[in-house]
């Protein structure tokens, strides 16, 4: 059946809370849908790039981010709508609880946020671990707490038995007018492996392929997955927008920028990388890990985020690479790092046994990793100086989430003052130099494409 892309049929899988089982359950839904046929589109609410890279694992076709804290309504929107070519099923799965966003007491970057906006109908997944009649009063409290997210359907996680599924679904379909779709028994061989910063990326996982496959079977036993997609397309059509990210683009820029993928750095933003490509761009990726030298004949360099703590010793001990940026940095190569990537320009990376280990050099300092997180949440940053992203005053919205501390020497300017949505104290973060900047902010380009943009303009000065 062929669909418009605003008369997609569309699910969103949402949580009471985190930790709920959303991801389980949305990457055993793609699944179960792929073995009936369907080309599944991924989406995640929030800004993450871990359960995206599972989505991506899974449909074979690049997860995308919404965020309603970081992009306003048009935006994501827009960025929902682009990414639907060559699919007929978009599954997006929620950030947190359903309601839960920015801790300013608003709506923004909250999963009921992203489904009014989108007009999407959503399940709600609970946790049945302890709980019998009571689920039928949660349930009608999340109903009820804004009648416009339109809950269509519910999935319970860690039912103990039929017996107790049946007393479960009883009290919700009496009490609360929806049904409950189905279940997912506690099960240890489908638990995805976490860590520090949240489950492990697909990157890094050899056994995820069956595990999906597992989860699919499992829920393609316990869940009524017709009556999912039947749900999914009961979903009305796409409101209005106004398109600002991907259209009226007219400059070009014909030089080649290499981003640094492997399993150290792997937090990218698909949109990201797609503006730059509509730019013009070249995109050619290399490995910091593995590869002996960059590529030839570029002209910027983009290393992401993602686990350089966990690789320190293989990059510090791959110094023909090191090398080859300290090169490129010298030959005019405009260099952005972005949290892991800013660890892995600087001097020194002291990893969680306390050992040190030589980074690139390119900027002067030391990450040393902590016992407890150091950041985290959503941001509003400030440029303290022009930098190869914005000129001095200018502001914009990203994230942090990292583990490690940064140290640098005494009197070295900062790129951005940055402060978190909830609270107005400021803290400093960034080093740059003329041609390259180092920043634990994560970006999403779409928040402010105007980024991208001078960013080329500034690889444009240089060559």
């Amino acid at each position: 059946m062929k669909h418009t892309s605003s008369h997609y049929p569309r699910i969103l899988i949402a949580g009471t809370h985190s930790g709920v089982g959303k991801t389980t359950i949305t990457l055993g839904l793609m699944s179960a849908l792929k073995e009936k046929g369907y080309t599944v589109q991924g989406f995640k609410a929030g800004p993450d790039y871990i359960d995206p890279s599972h989505h991506t694992a899974i449909t074979q076709k690049p997860s995308r981010n919404l965020d309603t804290w970081l992009m306003n309504r048009d935006v994501c929107l827009e960025l929902y709508e682009h990414a639907l070519t060559d699919s007929n099923i978009a599954v997006i799965e929620g950030v947190m609880g359903l309601y839960d966003g920015c801790l300013d007491g608003s709506e923004l970057g909250s999963t009921a946020h992203l489904a009014k906006i989108l007009n999407v109908p959503a399940i709600l997944v609970m946790d049945a671990k302890g709980m019998s009649r009571s689920a039928g009063a949660v349930v009608l409290g999340y109903k009820n707490f804004d009648r416009d997210v339109k809950i269509q359907g519910i999935i319970l996680n860690r039912v103990k038995s039929e017996r107790h599924y049946n007393s479960i679904k009883q009290s919700i379909e009496g009490n609360c007018g929806i049904p409950v779709l189905g279940y997912l028994p506690f099960r240890e061989d489908i638990a995805l492996p976490e860590r520090h910063l949240g489950l492990v990326p697909s990157v890094e996982q050899e056994f995820s392929k069956s595990t999906y496959h597992k989860i699919g079977d499992l829920l393609a036993t316990t869940v009524d997955i017709d009556k999912l997609i039947d749900i999914a397309s009961s979903s009305g059509g796409l409101p209005s927008y106004k398109k600002t990210v991907f259209t009226g683009i007219n400059e070009r820029f014909y030089f080649r920028i290499a981003v640094a993928v492997d399993e150290a750095f792997n937090f990218y933003y698909q949109d990201n990388l797609d503006l730059l490509e509509l730019y013009g761009v070249e995109l050619t990726y290399f490995s910091p890990l593995y590869d002996k030298y960059l590529p030839a004949d570029i002209d910027g360099l983009y290393i992401g985020g993602g686990f350089p703590e966990l690789y320190a010793n293989l990059l510090a001990s791959n110094t023909t690479m090191k090398e080859s940026i300290r090169k490129a940095h010298k030959n005019g190569v405009v260099i952005y790092g972005e949290c892991g990537g800013m660890m892995y320009l600087l001097e020194h990376m002291i990893d969680f046994k306390n050992k040190t280990h030589e980074m690139c050099g390119i900027l002067k300092g030391t990450t040393r990793m902590e016992n407890k997180r150091q950041g985290l949440g959503y941001i509003t940053v400030q440029a303290l100086h022009d930098n190869i992203l914005c000129k001095k005053g200018e502001t914009f919205k990203g994230h942090e989430f990292h583990w490690s501390s940064l140290h640098v020497p005494e009197g070295t300017p900062y790129a951005f003052a940055i402060s978190k949505c909830d609270d107005k104290k400021s803290k400093k973060d960034g080093i740059f130099a003329s041609h390259v900047l180092g920043s634990y902010t994560h970006l999403h380009f779409a928040t402010d494409p105007g980024l991208a943009k001078h960013f080329l303009y500034t690889i444009a000065k240089k060559i």
